[in-house]
């Protein structure tokens, strides 16, 4: 795949935006108190660190073979409240974490869209529109446990 600038401005946007969800999610899934919470934070991070993967092989001019719909790994029933032996403290920080990581896949997934429409190649479009799918999904999934924990007004 040859890439005009324009694609390879996006990805490298795109790059920027994976590695920095890599970091977050990594990072959150270290700060959360509660178990569940850490256990979605990592899952989220593994998939955005596949998608950082992609996002690089496409700049090097590769466009890999879509996996099946969605790709996203069990996990995404909602999460039901659980006792935590959090703290009040810890559960707003908990919250917070959420609402940021929400937020960011808001931003992340918008992104897609934007590339979407921006690039020529069948096969690139498709991929993008994976990864895409995949961000939303992950802020249906925060969604979820925000709701099931009453953290979402």
């Amino acid at each position: 795949m040859i890439l005009s600038q324009k694609e390879t401005m996006l990805l490298q946007d795109l790059k920027t935006q994976e590695q920095l969800c890599v970091d977050k999610y990594n990072k959150y899934a270290n700060q959360a108190c509660d178990g569940q919470l850490k256990q979605l934070f990592s899952s989220i991070a593994q998939v955005e660190q596949g998608h950082l993967n992609i996002i690089n092989q496409m700049i090097g001019g590769t466009v890999p073979q879509p996996k099946g719909q969605g790709g996203q790994q069990g996990g995404q029933q909602p999460a039901a409240p659980q006792a935590s032996g959090c703290s009040a403290p810890e559960k707003q920080m908990d919250a917070y974490l959420c609402q940021d990581a929400l937020d960011t896949e808001k931003h992340v997934s918008a992104l897609y869209d934007t590339c979407i429409f921006e690039f020529k190649g069948e096969d690139a479009r498709s991929m993008l529109n994976q990864i895409q799918k995949q961000e939303q999904e992950h802020g249906k999934r925060i969604y979820d446990y925000m709701a099931a924990n009453n953290m979402y007004n």
